[in-house]
């Protein structure tokens, strides 16, 4: 069994996931965030692919991405800065990037050095479900890894639940239509999105993202699912004041 559905058979509420641009804010930090990271307390991490066209971010999270890719950071580099720190950490990681680059580097490739340096699960916001599975879920499969899918409030009920079918790790809860980036609130809209998606007795555990941003967003989406990703302001978060204090970062936000 993975760390991550360990983890979700130990834990089924108030789950924390922080993502982090690979490379970003300096080239070899990456060390250092998921040490920190693991140390303050988050249950598992979003490892970040830096891509030249994320279509799924926004201003925070494009802007670390052309910082990391001018420093130099690529995928061969996020490996063996992972490589490098796998007996020291036992967090369950998650690879966050882009379905060409995984194409680009060689789809074999990538699935066999994920598994390598202890990566378990891959969000690819542009894989085509049929694709998925015609062509990798069983390669997938061969090397240990599962897929996340993931769905907005326009998401009709008949695909999510064939995405809950599908799921061996979590379904993704976009909390909102718009591409990544703190809100400050969540909405009454949002609450019944979220409420709706309960509804349907979904196997799979619900983790929600884009615009989880503070203790309160926080709290409030775990009131409806079982757990949250927190990715801008935790990029913004770095990019102002390093890698030196992000244990504080996560407190302020769990405790």
């Amino acid at each position: 069994m993975s760390k991550l559905n360990t983890l979700f058979q130990e834990k089924t509420n108030r789950l924390c996931s922080v993502y982090f641009t690979s490379g970003y804010p300096e080239l070899n930090d990456t060390a250092t965030i998921v040490k920190s990271l693991e140390k303050a307390g988050v249950d598992f991490l979003e490892v970040g692919f830096p891509y030249s066209d994320p279509m799924a971010d926004g201003p925070t999270i494009q802007e670390s991405s052309a910082v990391a890719l001018k420093n130099g950071i690529n995928l061969d580099l996020i490996f063996n800065q992972l490589e490098s720190i796998k007996e020291e950490v036992n967090i369950p990681l998650v690879g966050m990037g882009y379905l060409n680059q995984m194409l680009r580097y060689g789809d074999e490739k990538f699935c066999q050095k994920c598994q390598s340096v202890g990566i378990e699960t891959l969000i690819l916001p542009d894989m085509p479900m049929i694709e998925y599975k015609t062509i990798y879920k069983d390669m997938f499969a061969k090397y240990g890894l599962t897929n996340v899918f993931l769905i907005t409030p326009q998401t009709t009920e008949e695909r999510i639940l064939k995405i809950d079918e599908m799921t061996n790790a979590f379904i993704y809860v976009v909390a909102s239509s718009s591409i990544t980036g703190a809100k400050g609130t969540i909405s009454e809209e949002q609450i019944a999105y979220f409420d709706r998606i309960k509804s349907y007795k979904l196997k799979s555990t619900l983790i929600a993202g884009f615009g989880i941003s503070s203790k309160d967003t926080f709290d409030t989406v775990c009131e409806h699912v079982n757990g949250a990703i927190i990715g801008s302001a935790f990029v913004k978060y770095v990019g102002e004041n390093g890698v030196a204090n992000i244990e504080k970062f996560v407190k302020d936000i769990i405790d």
